[in-house]
């Protein structure tokens, strides 16, 4: 019998209040058939076998028989008894001699990169809300570059964006972002048609489709769907007359074979659908000789898909020259999606990824990806997350770890199972988090992890141990963002709580109240009642005045950085999201109230960002 605990399954776990809650039996059952365990007593790959080490710079490794090591620079060396102290920083490659044994050793600074008096605001914003008058219907990364100049004048050095990952490309447009098809590629959604080379040759053609684009912003309710038909038609006609550039060479050559994975895979969606497990059966095998012929026969649309991904990374690092961009790297992918075709041996099948109930999710959250198996992962020598790091850290100065509690443990869900049914499955973090400071080293960027909700007391002081700023909210925190501790990223809200606006109006209850969310109505008055208190603003103030007040507060935060929201600048009453909800209201799909062009001039925008640029100088 398999013992749950050796593959990392937590017979229960402590509920945001402390209370113990055991998983039912059911649960740990269904979660070792869906790892395959197979009655097996212990995950493969454990002792001499193991698959991964990943080790400190200098640090000592006793090791058994006689290996040769291969560097990732191309050293050829003879190993016997330890490895040698001073291996460079890298991804290197041991083989066994007496049997041929491959190992991947991983030398790690151990740190994440955080570069010394770290000490700057900037705008939390979710990019496709923040329109121009250019906009086609939804902020893009032209929209980008500008706030990202305009914050620069005022004082920012950072801009906070939701995930720019990348949907399945189909007809009807995934509107959460947290809802991936990869994370290892952008969404074309983002671009701005205009800025695409060829694109001012294109006439009455180009113009009539980008008038219907910006028509789309006469209604506050994106329509995705719709900006994917008109960018589509357009950036088609721009394919046809693109006749090549260097530099579109140069990034397939250096983005290799996941690039033109993800590509054959947009083009395998566009002909048999997004569910590849229904595609004939010679298809869902990336590596099957169908695929192949499949590319031979559809050369030109899929290199269509890698230029879509050249000319977003073009668009993404114009953005980054203004300020530091802080990237969102979302938790997981979509079962259907591109990652989970190309990885599909590292995913879990019949299991989903969520959160226990807490006071905010009183019936918990069952988020509907799959999670990675973490033996299957280290097998495959981390390569669906190392691709998945870089990626995040491209272009950007930062980069935010959504619920960073993954990398020790994931609550897993089986199917049929509610998210109060769920138990924990943990993940060799000293392994994850020793790769994600090489990566962050190597990009020169600093890592945010969003330690928010069940966080286990080791948690916050590995990460702290490991150089990553700390997530700190004031709606969650029972002390003023004075005591908030230096290393951290500090904001009042973020995009699954209420805004200030919602909170201090009532809104926001009213709405969690309407679609029998069973909200905590208790303890959202003791927050609305904290921030009058901290603040000085009198219960019946207006909401600008409870806005200014929660800023004033948040400017006094000693923390490394501090992002204000565009949304509650503006006064926006509705949050972007509402865990819970999927069809009930217009999650990830209600732009800002005011176009950018208003937003430069906005008199509460302006009085944030100066109280905030006030104290970060002081």
């Amino acid at each position: 019998m398999s013992d749950p605990s050796a593959w990392g399954i937590d017979p229960g776990y402590q509920d945001s209040n402390g209370q113990p809650r055991r998983a039912p039996s059911s649960t740990v059952d269904a979660i070792l058939a869906a790892m395959g365990v197979e009655d097996r007593p212990a995950p493969p790959g454990a002792g001499g076998d193991d698959p991964v080490w990943v080790v400190g710079e200098g640090q000592a490794r006793t090791i058994e028989g006689r290996w040769r090591l291969r560097t990732e620079d191309g050293a050829d060396l003879a190993l016997e008894g330890a490895l040698p102290p001073d291996l460079p920083l890298g991804y290197h490659h041991m083989r066994r001699e007496e049997d041929d044994h491959h190992r991947l050793l991983v030398v790690s600074p151990g740190v994440c990169y955080l570069p010394e008096e770290l000490r700057t605001w900037g705008w939390a914003v979710q990019l496709y809300a923040l329109r121009s008058a250019q906009s086609w219907g939804m902020g893009d990364l032209a929209d980008l570059t500008r706030l990202a100049r305009w914050s620069s004048g005022h004082g920012a050095g950072v801009v906070m964006v939701n995930p720019l990952h990348a949907p399945l490309p189909t007809a009807h447009q995934e509107p959460s972002p947290y809802f991936p098809s990869s994370r290892c590629f952008r969404n074309p959604l983002y671009l701005r048609v205009e800025d695409v080379p060829g694109a001012e040759t294109q006439g009455a053609d180009l113009e009539a489709l980008a008038a219907a684009g910006r028509a789309l912003n006469a209604v506050r309710r994106i329509d995705r769907d719709a900006v994917w038909r008109l960018k589509l038609g357009a950036l088609e006609r721009l394919w046809e007359a693109f006749g090549g550039d260097p530099g579109f060479d140069r990034y397939c050559d250096e983005q290799g074979p996941a690039l033109a994975a993800y590509a054959t895979f947009c083009a395998l969606v566009e002909r048999h659908g997004a569910s590849w497990w229904e595609w004939p059966i010679g298809l869902r095998d990336p590596d099957g000789t169908e695929v192949l012929e499949f590319v031979d026969d559809h050369h030109r649309r899929i290199r269509f898909h890698q230029w879509l991904q050249w000319l977003l990374d073009g668009q993404l690092e114009s953005a980054g020259e203004h300020v530091g961009l802080i990237q969102d790297l979302a938790i997981g992918v979509d079962s259907a999606g591109a990652d989970a075709w190309l990885w599909q041996d590292c995913i879990v099948p019949g299991v989903k990824v969520g959160a226990p109930p807490d006071a905010f999710n009183t019936h918990g959250q069952d988020w509907g990806l799959p999670p990675y198996d973490p033996w299957r992962l280290r097998a495959a020598g981390y390569e669906p997350y190392i691709r998945t790091l870089r990626a995040g850290f491209r272009h950007a100065g930062g980069l935010r770890i959504d619920h960073v509690m993954g990398l020790f443990r994931l609550f897993w869900i089986p199917a049929g199972a509610g998210p109060a049914e769920g138990t924990y499955v943990r993940y060799p973090y000293e392994e994850t988090l020793g790769i994600l400071a090489l990566e962050s080293h190597r990009a020169g960027a600093f890592v945010v992890g969003e330690d928010l909700g069940t966080v286990e007391d080791f948690v916050r002081e590995e990460l702290g141990r490991r150089d990553m700023l700390s997530y700190r909210l004031m709606w969650f925190e029972a002390a003023p963002p004075r005591r908030f501790p230096l290393r951290s990223l500090g904001a009042v809200t973020t995009h699954d709580l209420p805004t200030v606006a919602g909170l201090w109006s009532g809104t926001d209850l009213e709405e969690q109240q309407r679609l029998a969310l069973d909200p905590n109505v208790e303890g959202i008055a003791q927050l609305r009642r904290r921030l009058g208190e901290w603040s000085g603003v009198d219960e019946d103030a207006p909401v600008r005045d409870a806005v200014l007040g929660a800023y004033e507060l948040l400017a006094e935060a000693p923390s490394a950085v501090v992002t204000p929201t565009l949304d509650d600048a503006l006064l926006v009453s509705e949050r972007p999201n509402m865990p819970g909800t999927t069809q009930e209201r217009p999650n990830w799909s209600l732009a800002l109230p005011k176009s950018i062009e208003e937003v430069e001039a906005d008199p509460t925008v302006a009085e944030v960002a100066a109280t905030l640029g006030r104290h970060r100088r002081s």
